[in-house]
C-alpha cells in the first residue's frame, strides 16, 4: 500500500481500474434485475453506477489529458444525469412512478 501512495502513477492506475469496475458493475446489476423479473429491465441503480463510473473515469481521463475519453465520458455524464432527472422528477399534478427497487 505504501508503494501505491509513493507512486502517483500507480495511484492513478488504481483510480482507472476502480472506475472500470464500477462502470462494469452496472451491467451485473442490470442482469440480476432482469433475471429476477424475467424480462429486460434497467434499474435505477444502473444509472447511478453509470454516473459514478463515468465521474471516476472522466477524472482519470482528465489526469491523463486524453481528449477522446474526456469527450466521450462528458457526453455520457449528460445522458446519465438526464435519465436520473426523468426518473426522479414529479410532473405537475401527478405523482411520479416510484423508481424500481432493484
Amino acid at each position: 500500500m505504501l508503494a501505491i501512495a509513493a507512486d502517483p502513477s500507480s495511484l492513478w492506475t488504481a483510480v482507472g481500474f476502480v472506475g472500470q469496475a464500477v462502470f462494469g458493475l452496472r451491467f451485473v446489476v442490470q442482469w440480476i434485475a432482469t433475471e429476477r423479473r424475467r424480462k429486460s429491465v434497467v434499474p435505477v441503480a444502473f444509472w447511478y453506477l453509470s454516473l459514478l463510473g463515468t465521474i471516476i473515469l472522466l477524472t482519470y481521463a482528465i489526469h491523463k489529458l486524453d481528449p477522446v475519453f474526456i469527450a466521450g465520458f462528458s457526453v455520457n455524464m449528460i445522458i446519465y444525469l438526464r435519465n436520473l432527472y426523468f426518473i426522479h422528477r414529479k410532473p405537475p399534478g401527478h405523482e411520479a412512478d416510484p423508481p424500481a427497487n432493484d
